[in-house]
């Protein structure tokens, strides 16, 4: 293993850049050199890279987003694709490619392994989503995000007693929306997995009402529709003003929170040390407190359930 690539791709997460300065910096303390390739896949597609030194990382553990650029590329979906990615990489004569993104990335990753590269990835999303890990970098930078901006708007829905939906990201599953409405003691948290309808939250509503309660947070993953036919239908069902609250983007940036920043290096080093041992087709993974990894053929495309514990302790606390 004389030259490793690393590649940010798909979504941003904070913590992307630390993960980046480990893999940079572990690969050439073991006698490496590394190449960065720039806004993903398409950057390995269009011959966007540069030779990464210990210099080049100083200073972005403590920034968000990824100096290395990201974007999706759906030309590694296609045969055409794949077999320019490959050899783009034969030729800058790459001996192992470290992958650090979402499930897309992972598809990708998983596909160039089958055909002989070889690849570590390294979750990093901010939905936590990836299947075999309990956490992927950026997960809880977004879950504090998210959480202090609900404080804020639970001043304002108490004031003026009022029912808030605060839409947070989430097209697919809910783990971020569970895990926002649990440490802010939401009322109601919507997610894909759960399947609720209106009228059974405006009668759910109306009980709360009469047990005093005048303001009410509903956290509600962007996957479950849309917030504001919602709030139409719970104005209508209850004759309570509701607000609609998108936090949007914001959950993507901003600077990495020390968790985020620590797992991402312990990931980082985890997938040079894989290559080095001439371990491939990896996923490194945090499980019970620990990091190790787990075939990326395992995770690719498996789906990640929801911990109905979390969920069902989240509507106890609620009531």
């Amino acid at each position: 293993m004389k030259k490793i690539g690393v590649i940010t791709s798909g979504g941003d997460a904070p913590g992307m850049n630390a993960a980046i300065r480990s893999v940079v910096r572990s690969a050439i303390y073991s006698g490496c050199e590394v190449v960065g390739i720039h806004r993903g896949f398409r950057g390995l597609l269009e011959d966007q890279y540069s030779h990464l030194s210990l210099r080049s990382v100083s200073g972005i553990i403590n920034r968000g987003g990824t100096m290395l650029k990201t974007g999706r590329c759906p030309e590694m979906k296609t045969a055409a694709g794949m077999t320019q990615a490959i050899t783009a990489l034969r030729q800058l004569q790459i001996d192992g490619l470290v992958v650090i993104g979402g499930d897309g990335s992972l598809a990708a990753a998983n596909a160039l392994s089958r055909r002989g590269i070889p690849a570590v990835c390294i979750p990093g999303s901010i939905d936590n989503d990836i299947y075999g890990t309990d956490e992927t970098i950026g997960f809880d930078t977004a879950l504090n995000t998210a959480v202090e901006a609900i404080d804020k708007i639970r001043d304002t829905a108490s004031s003026h007693e009022r029912v808030f939906i605060v839409e947070v990201m989430g097209r697919e599953h809910g783990f971020l929306a569970l895990a926002v409405g649990l440490a802010a003691g939401a009322e109601f948290i919507l997610v894909p997995e759960v399947k609720v309808s209106a009228s059974v939250l405006c009668s759910e509503l109306k009980q709360e009402h009469h047990r005093g309660k005048t303001s009410v947070i509903i956290v509600f993953a962007e996957g479950v529709g849309s917030p504001y036919e919602l709030a139409q239908k719970i104005t209508k069902g209850t004759h309570q003003e509701v607000r609609v609250s998108s936090l949007g983007y914001i959950q993507r940036g901003g600077t990495p929170s020390a968790r985020s920043r620590i797992l991402a290096s312990k990931f980082g080093a985890h997938a040079v040390n894989l290559l080095l041992k001439g371990k491939k087709n990896r996923l490194v993974v945090l499980t019970r407190g620990g990091i190790t990894d787990i075939p990326i053929a395992l995770a690719a495309g498996r789906e990640k359930p929801i911990d109905q514990t979390a969920y069902t302790l989240a509507e106890r606390l609620a009531t």
